[in-house]
């Protein structure tokens, strides 16, 4: 074999390893933003609450949120149990009459409501006015959009200081909170920082049930 032709099988070659790398690049961004299940169907692992821990249970594949007030925070390895900007979704059925709701931006605390982050309101039908989809007492949404006893998705995507929230891909809040905001005394950490998650038990009147959470890391 010549040089001449050597040189052409490495340039070859070359060209050839570059084409993989090329093709294999969208198939690996690809897997990096791939949704990452929070909830296992069948036990509360990676999940911890305070007070009141039997308001919730498993069954049938979902997390059911009946009985005194409790909040149930994500603590599992997804991410570190710590986002800032992400898309996140659950299915959610609620009985009539029923109160709950998803807390994004929080931390787990042993009782009381979540003092950090924002709720996003999960209502139909509870003597509250504000009802699903709320940004819970910063944009609230007065109509109803879903019903009770019978499945929804809650969609919520938090990037920079934008959250957007939708129901059954339906947007019903895009609110940008503004630069330096100050909340009103004991709202103060009602602004958008980084946290987890957590799932609302809200009264023993209300029940709650949520399945398929999932989230995507946007960073």
């Amino acid at each position: 074999m010549n040089k001449l032709s050597a040189l052409g099988i490495l340039a070859a070659s070359m060209l050839t390893g570059a084409a993989i790398l090329i093709g294999a690049a969208p198939a690996m961004r690809s897997a990096k933003a791939d949704w990452a299940s929070l909830f296992d169907g069948k036990s509360l692992d990676g999940w911890k609450v305070g007070e009141n821990a039997g308001t919730f249970s498993v069954d049938s594949g979902c997390i059911i949120a009946h009985g005194p007030t409790a909040h149930l925070f994500y603590e599992g390895p997804v991410h570190g149990h710590d986002f800032k900007n992400f898309e996140f979704k659950a299915d959610v059925m609620t009985r009539s009459g029923s109160n709950s709701g998803i807390y994004i931006h929080t931390q787990y605390q042993e009782g009381g409501w979540p003092a950090k982050g924002y709720e996003v309101q999960v209502n139909n039908s509870h003597t509250d006015w504000r009802r699903t989809g709320s940004l819970y007492g910063i944009e609230d949404v007065k109509e109803v959009y879903v019903k009770d006893n019978v499945w929804f998705t809650e969609y919520v995507r938090v990037e920079g200081k934008r959250i957007v929230i939708k129901l059954n891909d339906k947007t019903v809040v895009d609110y940008t909170e503004p630069e330096n905001v100050k909340r009103e005394k004991g709202s103060e950490q009602r602004v958008l920082s980084s946290g987890t998650f957590a799932l609302q038990g809200h009264d023993p009147n209300s029940k709650v049930y949520f399945k398929n959470i999932v989230v995507k890391p946007l960073e």
